[in-house]
């Protein structure tokens, strides 16, 4: 992430790495305002989209990684609720208009300082037409899907996770990251 070289409250370049007063983290601050600059991780929302134990891929057209599959998510945006935030995205990349059924992974990652959550959901409309950021998109049977060229590893995980609960008959809520986790069983 980029480090603000610049106050944001007061336009000073007087800017220190320090633990802020009743804080436990070291923090930008600012030296002459004594303003935090906190960095924080970015949220990504999606669903996953089932329609008769197909799964909705959408391949990117934007770096990184362009031509690679991915499930429809994105960033948050200031003002949503994650919910909008999926159903957007899915909207914006692949031109469906969804409806969720259920929350159903909260995956850190925190080498990159993201925090993906999939939402299990449902195909209310597909028009076929898909926004700048995909060159395609498609319903795809687990035998068929680009295993190899789904670009994010949570992502991958994921959708394994899924496809494999959805054989047994049992979702979970899974909570973790891409080393550990738990999975909640919601009943």
């Amino acid at each position: 992430m980029p480090v603000p070289r610049f106050c944001s409250q007061c336009g000073s370049t007087e800017l220190e790495q320090r633990v802020p007063r009743g804080d436990t983290h070291q923090r930008l601050v600012c030296t002459r305002c004594d303003y935090v600059h906190y960095v924080n991780p970015k949220v990504i929302a999606g669903c996953i989209i089932e329609q008769e134990g197909r799964y909705l891929l959408c391949q990117r057209a934007i770096p990184p990684r362009p031509g690679t599959w991915t499930l429809p998510a994105g960033f948050m945006e200031s003002g949503e609720t994650t919910e909008q935030a999926a159903l957007r995205e899915v909207w914006e990349e692949s031109g469906v208009r969804g409806e969720i059924i259920s929350p159903y992974s909260i995956f850190s990652v925190p080498q990159i300082s993201e925090v993906y959550i999939v939402f299990r959901a449902i195909a209310l409309e597909i028009t076929g037409q898909f926004g700048p950021e995909t060159l395609a998109c498609r319903f795809f049977a687990p035998a068929d899907i680009p295993w190899g060229e789904i670009y994010y590893p949570a992502i991958r995980q994921i959708l394994e996770r899924y496809i494999a609960e959805r054989q047994a008959g049992v979702y979970g809520l899974y909570v973790g990251n891409d080393s550990s986790g738990t999975v909640h069983f919601i009943r």
